[in-house]
């Protein structure tokens, strides 16, 4: 038994050595690692990568103010952070300029009509939050074209964005289809759009949303059709650079606190009444009357009171720039609630 003590007593003091030694590198390890939070909260204003050239989504006026469904959840984000949706500097970006801005810091996340892929997840370095507008591809042609489905675009043109998804599935389905087409490619919609008014190809392709969106602006929308059909799934959403965990939790509660403030009938209107008077103790969690949810996230514990009294649960955000009463009509579908059909669900505020 003692032979046995006498031999393991170095290992054992090597093993304690070992561990001291270990002991600040395992402490420097459970701090909190920097995050764009802290950036973005020291800095007093949020910084979102958007696009300056769809109606309805994100669009630059020419009085120089922004506006559309993506605009807001910048907003909403900037309202969590600072009480103050206002406190956003808006940065328009390229499909081919807005990873590269998030990588260098140049913005903070992105609300820019992106979808929600595995090679921009994994390789591309992205990570994305929950899906604000579930979309799918489409093409538009001139109603005097003849087009009717794509094989008609056999030896014919079809203007799009290069960079995108939409680029890419427009290959795949044309392959598919053993169609022969040329795709006339563009850096930015403005002049992808303007090719194919101009008559430069016989048709332009991106998300269904996106069709409705430009075709209101163009010179004679009624003279465009977009065809019954859809070549992609589409799930549009934030973004933000991959690794940073304490900011991809604020974005991402930031905008399930949206869909949740819709389940519970809260709106801009009533979220103070609610917050007084509710003794409903999911509620309460939610709107930070009770608990310490937001503290724990590195935000103010009423980040949810200030995003819906400034700008509005989903279902406001959603009617504000594409609903029943904007130009473009867009009917919820796939962006209801979980509760009512749609895809829409947050999980648990606890």
């Amino acid at each position: 038994m003692n032979v046995r003590v006498r031999s393991f007593a170095p290992l054992a003091v090597a093993l304690a050595l070992l561990a001291a030694a270990c002991a600040p590198q395992r402490a420097q390890e459970q701090q909190p690692a920097a995050s764009r939070l802290d950036t973005v909260l020291q800095r007093g204003r949020l910084i979102c990568g958007v696009n300056r050239a769809l109606p309805g989504w994100g669009f630059l006026d020419e009085a120089g103010n922004y506006s559309g469904f993506d605009v807001d959840f910048c907003r909403a984000l900037a309202a969590a952070l600072f009480d103050d949706p206002n406190a956003v500097e808006y940065r328009p970006l390229t499909p081919a300029e807005r990873f590269t801005a998030l990588q260098t810091g140049e913005a903070d996340v992105l609300f820019r009509n992106t979808t929600w892929t595995m090679s921009r997840d994994t390789t591309v370095g992205m990570t994305f939050g929950p899906t604000t507008f579930y979309d799918g591809q489409g093409m538009m042609v001139r109603r005097a074209s003849g087009i009717r489905r794509l094989e008609d675009f056999q030896g014919r043109s079809v203007c799009v964005q290069t960079g995108t998804t939409t680029e890419l599935n427009l290959a795949d389905q044309m392959r598919k289809r053993n169609v022969n087409y040329q795709p006339v490619v563009f850096d930015e919609p403005d002049p992808t759009f303007a090719a194919y008014e101009e008559g430069r190809c016989d048709g332009v392709t991106t998300d269904i949303s996106g069709l409705v969106s430009r075709r209101t602006v163009m010179r004679n929308p009624a003279d465009h059709v977009i065809l019954d059909v859809v070549m992609s799934k589409e799930p549009l959403g934030p973004v933000v650079v991959q690794g940073d965990v304490r900011w991809f939790n604020v974005v991402k509660w930031v905008t399930f606190a949206t869909f949740q403030a819709e389940e519970f009938g809260i709106t801009s209107q009533n979220v103070e009444r609610i917050a007084r008077e509710s003794q409903d103790p999911d509620i309460r969690r939610f709107l930070g009357v009770e608990g310490d949810l937001g503290q724990g996230m590195g935000v103010a514990n009423d980040f949810a009171v200030r995003i819906i009294k400034h700008v509005g649960n989903y279902a406001e955000i959603y009617d504000r720039n594409l609903g029943p009463n904007t130009p473009f009509n867009l009917p919820r579908g796939l962006n209801r609630l979980w509760t009512e059909g749609g895809l829409l669900y947050s999980p648990p505020f606890r």
